[in-house]
């Protein structure tokens, strides 16, 4: 089964809409992680997100014209095995972030939820890259984007210096770092899935339907043993991570082809800790860096991007 490719994106724009990821990731991390809190339970505020989404993604789907093609095309693909299950993969990774962001954020606040992501990411999309595991195939793990990895993990140790920690149970700072692995390899997940149904709406519903499934099942099992969550808040907006994850996972499919899997990630954390950085001075959460540490991130972070990003072309491997 052949391939459907998309013309090249410029380098600029696939950085920008990398960093919109980011802005969009910190947004619904606190959306969610808020509407934990009210619920006081993190699995049906994450099922809530993820069940939202899958319903826009199926009106989309069948509204579109390229939504029902790309239907077809999954079937066909899966009929045939041109589509492996693990391609339909992807929603437990988002899953996961999710059910994360519902867990922790409202606790530990957008930045230091950020900080784990960073970390999972790097080392996971340094991993995936020099694998070929993204549509872009093997990417080079050159110098200059193994100083923006380092770069990128110093920005975690600063965040996590002092008190960063304190008073935090250990397994708020683990779960961002697994949530941040599963990330990227859903993004290069998502992304070979694009290139085989031809659009990133049906890579996003494949996404969304595993995710919620498995949220759904986590949630029946929660609720079993500690009992119903608190009643539903009346407030719109805290039922809008569902929506804003639908938009930046399908970003995120078409991008990964122009970035691989280590750029769209560096980029999506700059996004992220900017934002987190805005959202946590604005709405602080009860734990989490301090201001001067969330600054120093986001510069370090910022740095980090731009060594792995500009091309240092004596750096580069024949």
């Amino acid at each position: 089964m052949g391939r459907v490719t998309a013309r090249r994106m410029p380098a600029w724009l696939a950085l920008a809409a990398a960093a919109g990821i980011g802005v969009m990731t910190a947004v619904q991390a606190r959306i969610n992680g808020q509407l934990g809190v009210r619920l006081e339970d993190g699995f049906v505020a994450a099922l809530v997100s993820f069940g939202s989404g899958l319903v826009v993604l199926i009106a989309l789907s069948g509204l579109l014209p390229s939504g029902r093609a790309g239907f077809g095309r999954l079937i066909a693909g899966v009929r045939t095995r041109g589509i492996p299950w693990w391609m339909l993969a992807g929603g437990a990774a988002g899953a996961l972030t999710v059910a994360t962001q519902g867990l922790a954020v409202g606790i530990i606040g957008v930045s230091l939820f950020t900080v784990g992501v960073v970390a999972g990411q790097t080392v996971s999309g340094l991993l995936l890259d020099r694998a070929g595991f993204g549509p872009a195939g093997v990417v080079a793990v050159t110098v200059p984007r193994l100083v923006g990895g380092a770069l990128a993990l110093i920005a975690v140790s600063i965040a996590l210096a002092g008190d960063g920690l304190a008073g935090i149970p250990i397994w708020m700072a683990l779960l961002p770092v697994l949530a941040g692995a599963g990330i990227a390899w859903q993004q290069a997940t998502n992304g070979r899935l694009r290139q085989r149904v031809g659009t990133p709406l049906i890579a996003t519903l494949v996404n969304f339907t595993g995710g919620t499934l498995l949220l759904a099942l986590g949630t029946v099992v929660h609720v079993a043993v500690t009992g119903p969550p608190a009643p539903f808040p009346a407030d719109p907006w805290l039922y809008a991570g569902g929506v804003i994850g639908v938009v930046y996972i399908a970003v995120g499919a078409v991008v990964v082809q122009h970035t691989g899997v280590l750029l769209l990630g560096l980029g999506t954390v700059v996004g992220q800790l900017v934002t987190s950085l805005v959202l946590d001075v604005v709405w602080p959460a009860p734990a989490g860096p301090g201001l001067m540490q969330a600054l120093a991130m986001v510069v370090v972070a910022l740095v980090s991007v731009v060594v792995a990003a500009v091309p240092w072309r004596r750096w580069r491997r024949p």
